[in-house]
Protein backbone atom coordinates (compact mmCIF):
# COMPACT_ATOMS: atom_id res chain seq x y z
CA UNK A 1 0.00 0.00 0.00
CA UNK A 2 1.23 3.44 -0.66
CA UNK A 3 0.97 4.67 2.88
CA UNK A 4 2.39 8.05 3.00
CA UNK A 5 0.55 9.01 0.04
CA UNK A 6 -2.37 7.19 1.57
CA UNK A 7 -2.14 9.53 4.94
CA UNK A 8 -1.24 12.73 2.50
CA UNK A 9 -4.44 12.39 0.66
CA UNK A 10 -6.78 11.35 3.67
CA UNK A 11 -5.53 13.96 5.71
CA UNK A 12 -5.43 16.26 2.79
CA UNK A 13 -9.25 15.56 2.41
CA UNK A 14 -9.76 15.94 6.39
CA UNK A 15 -8.45 19.19 6.34
CA UNK A 16 -10.87 19.88 3.69
CA UNK A 17 -13.92 18.24 5.48
CA UNK A 18 -13.18 20.11 8.64
CA UNK A 19 -13.00 23.69 7.18
CA UNK A 20 -15.98 23.10 4.85
CA UNK A 21 -17.97 20.14 6.73
CA UNK A 22 -18.90 18.49 3.44
CA UNK A 23 -19.36 14.71 3.88
CA UNK A 24 -18.51 12.38 0.80
CA UNK A 25 -18.29 8.58 0.98
CA UNK A 26 -15.13 7.02 0.93
CA UNK A 27 -13.02 4.01 0.05
CA UNK A 28 -11.27 1.88 2.01
CA UNK A 29 -8.00 2.61 0.68
CA UNK A 30 -6.08 -0.56 0.16
CA UNK A 31 -4.29 -1.17 -3.03
CA UNK A 32 -1.71 -2.79 -0.99
CA UNK A 33 0.96 -2.90 -3.96
CA UNK A 34 0.94 -0.21 -5.93
CA UNK A 35 1.98 3.60 -5.60
CA UNK A 36 -0.85 6.05 -4.90
CA UNK A 37 -1.39 8.36 -8.31
CA UNK A 38 -3.00 11.73 -7.41
CA UNK A 39 -3.72 12.04 -10.95
CA UNK A 40 -6.73 9.84 -9.92
CA UNK A 41 -8.22 11.94 -7.65
CA UNK A 42 -11.60 13.20 -9.77
CA UNK A 43 -13.41 16.45 -8.08
CA UNK A 44 -16.82 16.09 -6.40
CA UNK A 45 -17.73 19.29 -5.47
CA UNK A 46 -16.55 22.32 -6.43
CA UNK A 47 -17.56 24.42 -3.59
CA UNK A 48 -14.44 22.53 -1.18
CA UNK A 49 -12.73 21.23 -4.11
CA UNK A 50 -13.11 17.47 -2.32
CA UNK A 51 -11.89 14.81 -4.41
CA UNK A 52 -12.30 11.45 -3.91
CA UNK A 53 -9.35 9.11 -4.07
CA UNK A 54 -10.53 6.03 -5.85
CA UNK A 55 -8.64 3.40 -4.67
CA UNK A 56 -8.59 -0.41 -5.16
CA UNK A 57 -7.62 -3.46 -3.25
CA UNK A 58 -6.04 -6.06 -5.43
CA UNK A 59 -7.21 -9.51 -3.84
CA UNK A 60 -4.32 -11.24 -3.18
CA UNK A 61 -6.29 -14.63 -4.66
CA UNK A 62 -7.75 -12.81 -7.77
CA UNK A 63 -4.68 -10.59 -8.68
CA UNK A 64 -6.51 -9.61 -11.76
CA UNK A 65 -9.47 -8.69 -9.92
CA UNK A 66 -9.85 -5.11 -8.91
CA UNK A 67 -12.53 -4.75 -5.78
CA UNK A 68 -13.98 -1.09 -5.27
CA UNK A 69 -15.33 -1.37 -1.35
CA UNK A 70 -17.74 1.21 0.14
CA UNK A 71 -16.77 2.07 3.29
CA UNK A 72 -18.87 4.70 4.76
CA UNK A 73 -18.58 8.44 5.82
CA UNK A 74 -15.65 10.09 6.62
CA UNK A 75 -15.72 12.45 9.99
CA UNK A 76 -13.46 14.62 10.95
CA UNK A 77 -10.19 13.84 12.86
CA UNK A 78 -10.46 14.99 16.88
CA UNK A 79 -7.94 17.71 17.16
CA UNK A 80 -8.67 17.84 21.16
CA UNK A 81 -10.53 14.47 23.24
CA UNK A 82 -10.00 11.23 22.39
CA UNK A 83 -11.96 8.52 20.27
CA UNK A 84 -14.72 6.41 22.02
CA UNK A 85 -15.49 2.95 22.60
CA UNK A 86 -17.17 1.67 19.04
CA UNK A 87 -14.76 4.44 16.80
CA UNK A 88 -14.35 2.88 12.85
CA UNK A 89 -11.61 4.17 11.23
CA UNK A 90 -8.95 3.74 8.59
CA UNK A 91 -4.98 3.53 9.67
CA UNK A 92 -3.10 6.14 8.47
CA UNK A 93 0.08 4.10 7.93
CA UNK A 94 -1.09 0.62 7.47
CA UNK A 95 -4.48 1.18 5.56
CA UNK A 96 -6.15 -1.37 7.67
CA UNK A 97 -9.94 -1.27 8.60
CA UNK A 98 -10.67 -1.36 12.46
CA UNK A 99 -12.88 -0.19 15.28
CA UNK A 100 -11.29 1.16 18.71
CA UNK A 101 -12.37 -1.31 21.82
CA UNK A 102 -10.34 1.54 24.39
CA UNK A 103 -7.65 3.96 24.71
CA UNK A 104 -4.33 4.15 26.91
CA UNK A 105 -2.62 7.12 28.04
CA UNK A 106 1.35 6.31 27.68
CA UNK A 107 4.54 8.57 28.26
CA UNK A 108 5.96 9.30 24.89
CA UNK A 109 9.26 9.78 25.64
CA UNK A 110 10.30 11.73 22.18
CA UNK A 111 14.43 12.02 21.63
CA UNK A 112 13.65 14.19 18.51
CA UNK A 113 11.85 16.60 20.41
CA UNK A 114 14.49 19.66 21.60
CA UNK A 115 14.13 20.47 24.96
CA UNK A 116 13.06 23.45 24.91
CA UNK A 117 9.30 22.22 23.17
CA UNK A 118 9.88 19.45 25.45
CA UNK A 119 9.35 21.68 28.21
CA UNK A 120 6.43 23.44 26.49
CA UNK A 121 4.94 20.18 25.82
CA UNK A 122 5.13 19.47 29.90
CA UNK A 123 4.17 23.22 30.75
CA UNK A 124 0.51 22.15 28.67
CA UNK A 125 0.11 18.82 30.31
CA UNK A 126 -2.08 18.47 33.28
CA UNK A 127 -0.60 15.71 34.40
CA UNK A 128 3.14 15.58 35.99
CA UNK A 129 6.07 14.91 33.39
CA UNK A 130 8.23 11.99 33.79
CA UNK A 131 11.99 11.95 32.93
CA UNK A 132 14.45 9.26 31.70
CA UNK A 133 18.26 9.76 31.27
CA UNK A 134 19.80 7.68 28.63
CA UNK A 135 23.54 8.68 28.83
CA UNK A 136 24.06 12.34 28.86
CA UNK A 137 20.20 13.09 27.68
CA UNK A 138 17.07 13.83 29.70
CA UNK A 139 14.16 12.84 27.70
CA UNK A 140 10.95 14.24 29.27
CA UNK A 141 7.84 12.24 28.74
CA UNK A 142 4.65 13.63 27.40
CA UNK A 143 1.20 12.37 27.90
CA UNK A 144 0.00 10.56 24.70
CA UNK A 145 -2.75 8.42 23.55
CA UNK A 146 -3.40 4.89 22.41
CA UNK A 147 -5.89 3.01 21.10
CA UNK A 148 -7.20 -1.11 21.55
CA UNK A 149 -7.69 -1.70 18.49
CA UNK A 150 -9.33 -5.08 16.71
CA UNK A 151 -8.56 -5.19 12.46
CA UNK A 152 -10.64 -6.30 10.55
CA UNK A 153 -9.88 -9.93 9.12
CA UNK A 154 -9.95 -8.85 5.17
CA UNK A 155 -7.33 -6.59 5.39
CA UNK A 156 -4.82 -9.20 7.54
CA UNK A 157 -3.68 -10.55 4.52
CA UNK A 158 -2.68 -7.33 2.73
CA UNK A 159 -0.93 -5.95 5.76
CA UNK A 160 1.27 -8.70 6.75
CA UNK A 161 4.30 -8.38 5.26
CA UNK A 162 4.41 -4.98 6.63
CA UNK A 163 3.15 -5.26 10.16
CA UNK A 164 2.11 -8.35 11.87
CA UNK A 165 -1.41 -9.22 12.74
CA UNK A 166 -0.81 -11.52 15.47
CA UNK A 167 1.54 -9.03 17.68
CA UNK A 168 -0.39 -8.89 20.90
CA UNK A 169 1.16 -12.29 22.82
CA UNK A 170 0.31 -13.60 26.26
CA UNK A 171 2.07 -15.69 28.16
CA UNK A 172 0.56 -19.44 28.39
CA UNK A 173 -0.79 -20.55 31.56
CA UNK A 174 1.79 -22.66 33.23
CA UNK A 175 -0.05 -26.08 33.00
CA UNK A 176 -0.34 -25.11 28.81
CA UNK A 177 2.41 -26.29 27.14
CA UNK A 178 2.51 -23.70 24.39
CA UNK A 179 5.35 -20.91 25.88
CA UNK A 180 3.39 -17.86 24.03
CA UNK A 181 0.32 -17.35 22.31
CA UNK A 182 -1.35 -14.66 20.29
CA UNK A 183 -4.64 -12.91 19.66
CA UNK A 184 -4.98 -12.18 16.33
CA UNK A 185 -6.11 -8.95 14.24
CA UNK A 186 -5.81 -6.96 18.03
CA UNK A 187 -3.97 -3.71 17.58
CA UNK A 188 -1.99 -0.75 19.45
CA UNK A 189 -3.22 2.47 17.15
CA UNK A 190 -1.84 5.60 18.16
CA UNK A 191 -4.12 8.78 18.67
CA UNK A 192 -3.02 10.42 15.56
CA UNK A 193 -3.07 7.52 13.19
CA UNK A 194 -6.36 6.94 13.08
CA UNK A 195 -8.45 8.56 10.47
CA UNK A 196 -12.52 7.95 11.70
CA UNK A 197 -15.59 7.16 9.70
CA UNK A 198 -18.72 5.50 10.29
CA UNK A 199 -20.95 3.58 8.47
CA UNK A 200 -24.84 2.14 8.28
CA UNK A 201 -23.93 -1.86 8.82
CA UNK A 202 -24.39 -3.41 11.96
CA UNK A 203 -21.16 -5.41 12.06
CA UNK A 204 -18.73 -3.17 9.44
CA UNK A 205 -15.72 -5.10 10.93
CA UNK A 206 -15.09 -9.06 10.67
CA UNK A 207 -13.35 -10.18 13.40
CA UNK A 208 -14.33 -13.00 15.85
CA UNK A 209 -14.48 -10.86 18.63
CA UNK A 210 -16.73 -8.34 17.42
CA UNK A 211 -19.80 -9.33 18.32
CA UNK A 212 -18.32 -10.89 21.69
CA UNK A 213 -17.35 -7.33 22.42
CA UNK A 214 -19.18 -4.63 21.09
CA UNK A 215 -23.17 -4.34 20.90
CA UNK A 216 -24.67 -2.40 17.88
CA UNK A 217 -26.95 0.84 19.65
CA UNK A 218 -28.34 3.34 16.35
CA UNK A 219 -29.26 5.68 19.63
CA UNK A 220 -25.43 6.51 20.08
CA UNK A 221 -22.56 8.18 18.30
CA UNK A 222 -20.97 6.05 17.48
CA UNK A 223 -23.12 3.59 17.44
CA UNK A 224 -21.60 0.96 19.02
CA UNK A 225 -20.90 -0.36 22.86
CA UNK A 226 -19.23 -1.98 24.81
CA UNK A 227 -20.98 -5.38 26.11
CA UNK A 228 -19.52 -6.54 30.01
CA UNK A 229 -17.42 -9.52 28.06
CA UNK A 230 -15.14 -6.36 27.08
CA UNK A 231 -14.93 -4.53 30.20
CA UNK A 232 -14.61 -8.11 32.25
CA UNK A 233 -11.73 -9.06 29.83
CA UNK A 234 -10.32 -5.76 29.68
CA UNK A 235 -9.83 -5.44 33.35
CA UNK A 236 -8.59 -9.29 33.46
CA UNK A 237 -6.14 -8.75 31.37
CA UNK A 238 -5.38 -5.10 32.14
CA UNK A 239 -1.68 -5.60 33.44
CA UNK A 240 -0.44 -7.80 29.90
CA UNK A 241 -1.98 -5.09 27.64
CA UNK A 242 -1.09 -2.05 29.44
CA UNK A 243 0.56 0.23 27.37
CA UNK A 244 2.31 2.65 29.71
CA UNK A 245 5.73 3.97 27.96
CA UNK A 246 6.54 4.60 23.85
CA UNK A 247 10.12 5.64 22.95
CA UNK A 248 11.00 7.39 19.83
CA UNK A 249 14.23 8.50 18.10
CA UNK A 250 15.27 9.50 14.43
CA UNK A 251 18.30 8.93 12.75
CA UNK A 252 18.86 10.37 8.99
CA UNK A 253 15.31 10.30 8.17
CA UNK A 254 14.31 6.97 9.76
CA UNK A 255 12.25 7.14 12.84
CA UNK A 256 12.16 4.37 15.10
CA UNK A 257 9.40 3.92 17.70
CA UNK A 258 9.44 1.30 20.73
CA UNK A 259 6.67 0.11 22.92
CA UNK A 260 7.69 -2.12 25.65
CA UNK A 261 4.79 -4.33 27.51
CA UNK A 262 5.60 -6.60 30.53
CA UNK A 263 4.28 -10.33 29.97
CA UNK A 264 4.60 -11.79 33.57
CA UNK A 265 6.98 -14.18 35.59
CA UNK A 266 7.52 -17.60 35.12
CA UNK A 267 9.19 -20.07 37.30
CA UNK A 268 12.03 -22.11 35.79
CA UNK A 269 14.72 -24.35 37.17
CA UNK A 270 14.32 -23.50 40.61
CA UNK A 271 14.64 -19.24 39.27
CA UNK A 272 12.29 -16.68 37.86
CA UNK A 273 12.26 -15.99 34.73
CA UNK A 274 10.72 -12.43 33.94
CA UNK A 275 9.05 -11.90 30.29
CA UNK A 276 8.19 -9.02 28.30
CA UNK A 277 7.37 -7.94 24.21
CA UNK A 278 8.19 -5.16 22.35
CA UNK A 279 7.09 -3.71 19.71
CA UNK A 280 8.59 -1.64 17.36
CA UNK A 281 7.79 0.70 13.90
CA UNK A 282 10.44 2.04 11.32
CA UNK A 283 9.14 4.90 9.28
CA UNK A 284 11.43 6.34 6.30
CA UNK A 285 10.67 9.97 6.59
CA UNK A 286 13.24 10.70 3.63
CA UNK A 287 12.85 10.17 -0.13
CA UNK A 288 15.53 7.64 -0.04
CA UNK A 289 14.85 3.84 -0.50
CA UNK A 290 16.61 1.83 2.35
CA UNK A 291 16.41 -1.46 3.21
CA UNK A 292 16.96 -2.81 6.47
CA UNK A 293 20.46 -5.27 6.98
CA UNK A 294 21.02 -6.17 10.51
CA UNK A 295 20.23 -6.04 14.15
CA UNK A 296 22.76 -4.83 17.12
CA UNK A 297 21.15 -5.02 20.74
CA UNK A 298 22.56 -4.39 24.06
CA UNK A 299 20.47 -6.37 26.93
CA UNK A 300 21.21 -5.04 30.41
CA UNK A 301 19.85 -6.90 33.61
CA UNK A 302 19.31 -6.39 36.84
CA UNK A 303 21.15 -9.05 37.83
CA UNK A 304 24.64 -7.55 36.51
CA UNK A 305 24.73 -9.40 33.04
CA UNK A 306 24.85 -7.68 29.61
CA UNK A 307 24.50 -9.37 26.20
CA UNK A 308 25.04 -8.40 22.76
CA UNK A 309 22.63 -10.15 20.06
CA UNK A 310 23.71 -9.70 16.17
CA UNK A 311 21.31 -10.94 13.40
CA UNK A 312 20.09 -10.41 9.86
CA UNK A 313 17.13 -8.10 9.55
CA UNK A 314 14.30 -8.67 12.10
CA UNK A 315 12.04 -11.15 12.65
CA UNK A 316 12.98 -12.99 9.36
CA UNK A 317 12.46 -10.41 6.99
CA UNK A 318 14.88 -7.36 5.98
CA UNK A 319 11.89 -4.76 4.99
CA UNK A 320 12.33 -1.84 2.17
CA UNK A 321 11.51 1.64 3.50
CA UNK A 322 10.30 3.53 0.56
CA UNK A 323 7.86 6.69 -0.33
CA UNK A 324 5.15 4.20 -1.40
CA UNK A 325 5.90 2.17 1.76
CA UNK A 326 7.66 3.79 4.16
CA UNK A 327 6.70 1.73 7.47
CA UNK A 328 7.37 -1.65 8.65
CA UNK A 329 5.68 -3.19 12.50
CA UNK A 330 6.83 -5.96 14.06
CA UNK A 331 7.15 -7.45 17.78
CA UNK A 332 9.73 -10.07 19.80
CA UNK A 333 10.20 -10.79 23.26
CA UNK A 334 12.79 -10.52 25.83
CA UNK A 335 13.56 -12.31 28.99
CA UNK A 336 15.52 -12.17 31.54
CA UNK A 337 16.01 -13.61 35.17
CA UNK A 338 16.06 -10.45 37.19
CA UNK A 339 12.77 -8.12 37.23
CA UNK A 340 13.76 -5.13 35.46
CA UNK A 341 16.84 -4.08 32.70
CA UNK A 342 17.30 -1.79 29.76
CA UNK A 343 17.64 -2.48 25.95
CA UNK A 344 19.07 -0.56 23.25
CA UNK A 345 20.97 -0.78 20.04
CA UNK A 346 21.17 0.03 16.37
CA UNK A 347 19.49 -1.28 12.92
CA UNK A 348 21.99 -1.18 10.21
CA UNK A 349 20.40 -0.16 6.76
CA UNK A 350 21.84 -0.11 3.18
CA UNK A 351 21.22 3.07 0.44
CA UNK A 352 20.36 1.51 -3.25
CA UNK A 353 24.22 2.75 -3.71
CA UNK A 354 25.56 0.03 -1.12
CA UNK A 355 26.39 2.26 1.18
CA UNK A 356 25.35 1.53 4.78
CA UNK A 357 24.36 3.26 8.23
CA UNK A 358 23.49 3.11 11.17
CA UNK A 359 19.98 3.99 13.08
CA UNK A 360 19.60 4.21 16.83
CA UNK A 361 17.40 2.20 18.68
CA UNK A 362 15.80 4.37 21.57
CA UNK A 363 17.08 2.93 24.79
CA UNK A 364 14.20 1.73 27.21
CA UNK A 365 13.16 0.20 30.22
CA UNK A 366 12.23 -3.31 30.80
CA UNK A 367 9.91 -3.32 34.41
CA UNK A 368 7.98 -5.78 36.00
CA UNK A 369 4.77 -5.16 37.75
CA UNK A 370 2.93 -5.88 41.48
CA UNK A 371 0.62 -8.41 39.11
CA UNK A 372 2.97 -10.98 38.92
CA UNK A 373 1.52 -13.61 40.62
CA UNK A 374 -2.12 -13.65 38.42
CA UNK A 375 -1.63 -15.54 35.51
CA UNK A 376 -2.89 -13.41 32.14
CA UNK A 377 -6.67 -14.77 31.51
CA UNK A 378 -5.96 -14.06 27.80
CA UNK A 379 -7.84 -15.14 24.87
CA UNK A 380 -10.71 -17.46 25.78
CA UNK A 381 -13.87 -16.28 26.76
Amino acid sequence: MAACAIRRGLLSTASKYNQHKCIHRILSAIDFSSGFDPKRAQPLCSSCGLTSFQQTRFLSSRPEGKILEPVGVFEALKQHGKYETGQLFLHSVFGYRGIVLFPWHARLYDRDVSPAAAAAAAAADDSKPDSVGHGSKEVKGKMHTYYQVLIDTRDCPHISQRSQTEAVTFLANHDDSRALYAIPGLDYVSHEDILPYNSTEQVPIQHELFERFLLFDPSRNPPFTARDTLRAWQEKNHPWLELSDVHRETTENIRVTVIPFYMGMREAQNSHVYWWRYCIRLENQGNEVVQLRERHWRIFSLSGTLETVRGRGVVGKEPVLSREQPAFQYSSHVSLQAPSGHMWGTFCFERTDGSHFDVRIPPFSLESNKYDKAPPTGYPL
